[in-house]
């Protein structure tokens, strides 16, 4: 049957695309965040707010691979009802996971504080300014960002594990 040709390569999409996510992840949590720690508070948020901004101005591949994550998980596990019996609960438990511990915190926490954190104007703050809107950024990103790269490794991490079974 063409769904049981297709179910492999959309899975194996589904894991590719999922992993970038996690590794874009692991390494802004890793280096880039590191990195601007070190400047003042003003080239931090100023860093944020251009690096940022290129992911914000719809950056083609971060797009294609941010919701192509999204979109190849999901018809993987619609395809992987029909098709995977034992392993439909790992797939689903991937899926879930995926939607819940990584997706969900992006844009319910993560995009807004990016999208509080592009209205400022650093150029014309004052040092106090700048010093709040940096703590009131900076830790909670952070911690959420920890979070999302754990569950998007844990997810890369199963789908590899279901890859190898099927």
């Amino acid at each position: 049957m063409l769904t049981e040709v297709i179910l492999p390569i959309f899975l194996s999409i589904a894991t590719l695309l999922c992993s970038l996510v996690a590794g874009f992840l692991f390494a802004f949590g890793l280096v880039v965040m590191p990195g601007i720690q070190r400047l003042n508070d003003k080239e931090f948020i100023r860093s944020f707010q251009v690096i940022d901004g290129i992911i914000q101005n719809n950056q083609p591949i971060f797009v294609l691979v941010w919701i192509g994550s999204v979109v190849f998980l999901i018809t993987s596990a619609m395809l992987g009802i029909g098709q995977l019996n034992e392993f439909v609960p790992l797939l689903i438990i991937c899926a879930l996971v995926y939607i819940f511990g990584v997706q969900l915190p992006t844009f319910m926490i993560n995009v807004p504080l990016n999208n509080k954190l592009q209205t400022w104007d650093v150029i014309n703050m004052n040092e106090t300014t700048l010093k709040v809107v940096r703590f009131d950024f900076e830790s909670r990103w952070n911690r959420w960002n920890i979070i999302r790269t754990i569950f998007a490794c844990f997810t890369s991490t199963l789908l590899i594990i279901l890859l190898l079974k099927i």
